[in-house]
């Protein structure tokens, strides 16, 4: 099993039929849930599922089903349109992650993208945040171009 980073061919043509929107204050609800080494996520990916979640085992940092992400209207980079959105802490953590999927809450569970995070990441006791890649062009967590 494994977690490879794409966006999710679903996603693709769920948004040429108006599936999501992405718009910061009145479009639907994102959200990140975190997955072990377990976890095989990828292209194919098409809703969230429990699967190889990880769970919490030091308070009440994380819960199943992730967080909530706040949206950053989508805008233009160039001529690449780009979405954007605010980077996830957890405090007082502990767990080990080796990767996230990127999820709309609001149709269905539907899968947007999978992050791989390269191998496991551990906090123990600590802040785990994930942090999105700068909102343009060549660097953007997801781009249309």
């Amino acid at each position: 099993m494994a977690i490879s980073s794409a966006v999710c061919n679903s996603f693709k043509q769920e948004i040429l039929v108006g599936t999501h929107n992405f718009t910061a204050s009145s479009g639907d609800t994102f959200k990140i849930a975190l997955f072990t080494s377990s976890a095989s996520l990828g292209a194919g990916t098409t809703a969230y599922s429990t699967s190889n979640e990880i769970s919490n085992t030091s308070g009440s940092a994380y819960s199943a089903g992730g967080a909530t992400l706040t949206s950053v209207t989508p805008a233009l980079s160039g001529s690449t349109a780009v979405c954007d959105f605010a980077d996830v802490s957890y405090t007082s953590a502990s767990f080990t992650a080796n990767g996230a999927l990127i999820y709309n809450d609001d149709q269905g569970d539907k899968a947007v993208a999978v992050i791989a995070f390269g191998g496991d990441k551990t906090v123990s006791s600590g802040t785990f945040t994930i942090q999105f890649p700068t909102a343009d062009a060549s660097n953007a967590i997801i781009r249309i171009a």
